[in-house]
Order: C-alpha cells, then sequence, then structure tokens
C-alpha cells in the first residue's frame, strides 16, 4: 500500500512537468487535490527548490533541480531558467520587453516574456504563442543557425502546410538568401510586410555549451521609437548577443550544478 502523501506530491510534480506553467487552479482541476493540500505541496516544493513561484507568469513551473530526479526535465528548457535574469535585467535597463522562444514542431514557441516588467509593449502577452519559423525574428534567429539536417526537415515539413506564412518553404532562393543575411548579422529582425506593422523584433541565437542552437532571445519594440530599423538594430543587437553568451555559460553552470558538481559563482546579470 502506498504512502498517500508522497504519491499526491509525485503526481503535483508529474502535472508540473506536463505544461511551461501551472497555476493552483489548473493544478487542482487536474489532480483533484483540494487548494490547501496543493499550497502547502507547491510550498514544501519551493522550499526545496525543484519549483519556481514566477508572478510575472502568474504561475509555478519546474527548475533544473528537477533534473537531479531524473524526471520530466528536459535540457532545452533549462536555457529559460538560464536566460530569465539575463532577460529581466535587459526590460528594466531599455524598456522593451524580451522573449525567449523554443523551436517546437515547424515553429518557435514563445516560453518566458518580460512583458509585464514592461511599461512600452507593443503586447500584451506572448506566453506559450505559437509563431511562424521563417517570417518572425525568433523564428528567422533559430532557423538560420540550426544545423542544415534540421533545416532540410523543418522545411519539409512547412511545404505541405496551407498557411501563407509558410509559403517561403517553398522558395529555396529567398530561404538561402535569409538564412545568409542572418548568419552574417548574427540577429534577426521580422520583414516589415508582416503583421503587426507597427512593431519589430530583434532576435539572436542562444546556444548550449556544446554550440548547437536551441533557443532564440528577442526584443519587441515600435517601429515609430526609431528614425529607421538600422537605428534600433546597431542599439539593441550587441546588448542580445552579449546576453546570449552570458546565458550559455549560465547553462553550463547549471549543467554542472545538477549534475552534481560546486555551482560557480554567478554572473550578475548587467544589460
Amino acid at each position: 500500500m502506498g504512502i498517500r502523501a508522497i504519491e499526491r506530491v509525485l503526481d503535483v510534480l508529474e502535472e508540473l512537468n506536463r505544461h511551461p506553467v501551472s497555476t493552483i487552479a489548473e493544478l487542482n482541476r487536474s489532480t483533484g487535490l483540494p487548494k490547501p493540500t496543493l499550497v502547502r505541496i507547491l510550498q514544501t516544493l519551493e522550499e526545496k527548490g525543484y519549483v519556481d513561484n514566477d508572478p510575472r507568469l502568474g504561475g509555478y513551473q519546474v527548475t533544473a533541480q528537477v533534473a537531479s530526479l531524473s524526471g520530466g526535465y528536459h535540457k532545452e528548457p533549462m536555457v529559460v531558467e538560464a536566460g530569465r535574469p539575463w532577460a529581466v535585467a535587459l526590460t528594466r535597463q531599455h524598456q522593451w520587453p524580451i522573449s525567449i522562444a523554443l523551436y517546437d514542431n515547424a515553429s518557435i514557441i514563445v516560453r518566458f516574456s518580460t512583458i509585464p516588467d514592461s511599461a512600452i509593449s507593443p503586447f500584451h502577452r506572448t506566453v506559450n504563442m505559437r509563431l511562424p519559423i521563417l517570417t518572425r525574428g525568433l523564428g528567422r534567429a533559430y532557423f538560420a543557425f540550426a544545423p542544415q539536417d534540421e533545416q532540410d526537415l523543418i522545411l519539409s515539413i512547412l511545404q505541405r502546410s496551407d498557411d501563407p506564412e509558410n509559403s517561403m518553404a517553398r522558395a529555396p532562393a529567398q530561404v538561402a538568401a535569409m538564412v545568409s543575411e542572418v548568419q552574417s548579422q548574427g540577429y534577426a529582425t521580422r520583414p516589415e510586410a508582416v503583421t503587426p506593422k507597427n512593431s519589430d523584433t530583434i532576435a539572436v541565437p542562444v546556444f548550449s555549451p556544446a554550440g548547437r542552437v536551441i533557443a532564440s532571445l528577442g526584443m519587441t519594440y515600435f517601429r515609430s521609437a526609431f528614425p529607421s530599423a538600422r537605428t534600433a538594430t546597431a542599439r539593441y543587437s550587441p546588448l542580445l548577443k552579449k546576453a546570449s553568451a552570458e546565458i550559455t555559460v549560465d547553462l553550463e553552470r547549471l549543467a554542472r550544478t545538477t549534475a552534481g558538481g560546486e555551482p560557480d559563482d554567478a554572473a550578475s546579470p548587467v544589460a
């Protein structure tokens, strides 16, 4: 006969692992556990370092510490944890919202955003928003630095899509020109013809310590705030590239920590 208290904790952890962010109300519906019980479980898990309550996202999420249990926490989502302080620091200094996006099924999905920390965001909410990979800055920054075999696979999927924003996948010369431009610049932007036309996103790739692209980091701004897109990219692309490099360093530190090593002193997120 099992120990019910332990079963409840495992039920909560399993449910948390299924979603980027979970609220107490959502956990109540999915697990059937009373809200007071959930609060006590989540507080305990938070004290032990397995769960983080992020008010910007409006709920709870697992941390890299869960990797030490070998359950549910994959390496790629660790980039959200490593990138969060850098994203917040950039927004606090420059006001514009920052997003961290991951590849998912031939598209790019926003997994973290500092919109709640920005007073001048073009959007109200973007977390869990799925974006076309070839026509959005966050998608292009990832795609351009993905290995050739991954690019080919993504294109083969998009070529069968009826979405007009995926039609570029059937224009190999156009795709090649885009990839070349993004690789040369080290950052990507959204084409002016793509809506919303009043804003743009400057995005850079984020690499794993092994050198593989695993995410993209982007800043979204109103086009009317600058004389030209060149002015905005000249000002912010170096800051985004620096933050991306620091995220890679922190990813390596987190990997060593969760593997049982001693953590190094964390770098300070300074934009």
